[in-house]
């Protein structure tokens, strides 16, 4: 190799003109090194064994980004990174991939935000790296939608508007640049009352941004119902033809629908009668109701004297009860005598027939059976004040004719007979 190396400088300090072309070249391969060492530091380039943290998020959309470009990922306004991927998702949105410096720690509940350095769409992602109680981002993991924002473009804004407000903005733009092409010194006085203008038409803006969420929400609906119609076709399809049977059969019974409905005037006149019945009704019954309201209120305190009594019936059933009890065998031995008692009864009847005359006759002032009983405590004692020896009160002497009775000034009796 030596012997290589010292031939080819013999031949190079030999050749005319060989050395200083060497020199030459040599001189611009070392230029070239140096600029493109210092081109590729300040475009932060990694060689490939350096160590990245790598992650992705999803957007709904990624506009003007460009991993070609190195468009920085900042924390906190520093650069830590750098956007290395994007590409569409099969659900329509966009992945970004961002790799950033290991020492920096991404949780899960991160946050990362597309923004712009210039109107020509520079564009840099500015990242949350979230809380530790979250818990750690694995690397290679996506973030949510939910956890990403992205700047608004110019032209989404004009998207939004309508073909009106599309050519009003035309002619507002004109006539903008009209007016400064006219008079360039009246355009302060212009702008500040365009300003003006401009805070009159915030409730209108609000209004339209209003409709504009109440428009997507109706949007979503129709699409939530429209993809669960698609999604029941069969039911569909079932609620129509039973839809056409119904309407089969009421054609079918066109005529009983006319019949039926040519007698609802009679039964609203019915019904008004009735109506009219049961309203004078309803006025007579306001005095009942009248007298039971104020029965209601009287209600509670004959509930209370009920109460006492009750009480005063539990007692008395209480304190009959052992009565009760000592009479049952009483009765039990009595039931036998009331069929003798029954026939003895039977035969008294003819004879309590004339009691009534008999005791006219013997004691007048005395009505019904007080003359046979007078003289006795009850009809079933033999004892009186003078003591418990019976008294006969009906004297009768069957040798005279009149059974004694003359002797004892009863008129009608004695001399005058």
């Amino acid at each position: 190799m030596a012997a290589k190396f010292a031939t080819m400088m013999e031949r190079v300090r030999n050749t005319p003109g060989l050395g200083r072309d060497v020199a030459a070249l040599a001189l611009c391969l070392a230029l070239g090194l140096a600029c493109s060492i210092y081109i590729l530091g300040k475009q932060d380039v990694s060689a490939p064994w350096t160590d990245k943290y790598t992650f992705a998020a999803e957007f709904d959309k990624a506009p003007a980004v460009r991993p070609d470009s190195m468009q920085e990922v900042r924390i906190a306004g520093v650069q830590v990174g750098r956007i290395t991927k994007a590409e569409p998702t099969r659900n329509g949105n966009a992945r970004v991939e961002f790799t950033i410096d290991p020492e920096h720690d991404v949780y899960r509940d991160a946050r990362v935000v597309i923004r712009t350095k210039s109107p020509l769409n520079v564009m840099y992602a500015t990242l949350d790296p979230g809380t530790p109680a979250a818990g750690p981002l694995p690397e290679g993991a996506t973030l949510p939608i939910t956890q990403t924002e992205r700047v608004v473009q110019p032209n989404e804004l004009l998207d939004e508007l309508d073909v009106k407000a599309r050519v009003g903005l035309t002619s507002l733009i004109n006539e903008l640049d009209v007016a400064m092409a006219a008079d360039p010194q009246a355009l302060g006085e212009g702008l500040g009352a365009t300003k003006k203008a401009m805070v009159s038409f915030q409730p209108v803006l609000e209004q339209l941004e209003k409709r504009r969420h109440n428009i997507r929400r109706l949007v979503t609906s129709f699409s939530g119902i429209a993809k669960a119609v698609g999604d029941d076709r069969v039911r569909l399809a079932a609620l129509a033809d039973d839809s056409y049977a119904t309407l089969e059969v009421l054609a079918e019974r066109d005529s009983e629908l006319s019949a039926t409905l040519a007698q609802l005037p009679g039964l609203t006149d019915e019904l008004q009668s009735s109506m009219v019945s049961v309203d004078e009704l309803s006025t007579e019954l306001d005095p009942t109701l009248t007298n039971l309201t104020r029965a209601s209120e009287e209600l509670p305190d004959a509930l209370d004297d009920l109460t006492g009594t009750v009480g005063a019936i539990r007692q008395f059933v209480r304190g009959a009860r052992p009565v009760v009890d000592r009479a049952g065998p009483v009765v039990r031995d009595l039931r036998p005598l009331s069929g003798d008692l029954r026939h003895a009864l039977r035969s008294l009847s003819p004879v309590a027939d004339k009691l009534p005359r008999a005791t006219e006759m013997v004691v007048p002032w005395m009505d019904d059976l007080a003359a046979f009983t007078y003289n006795t405590s009850s009809s079933f004692s033999l004892y009186d004040a003078n003591g418990g020896m019976g008294r006969a009160v009906v004297q009768v002497d069957l040798t005279n004719p009149l059974g004694g009775l003359q002797d004892e000034g009863i008129p009608g009796y004695g001399a005058q007979r």
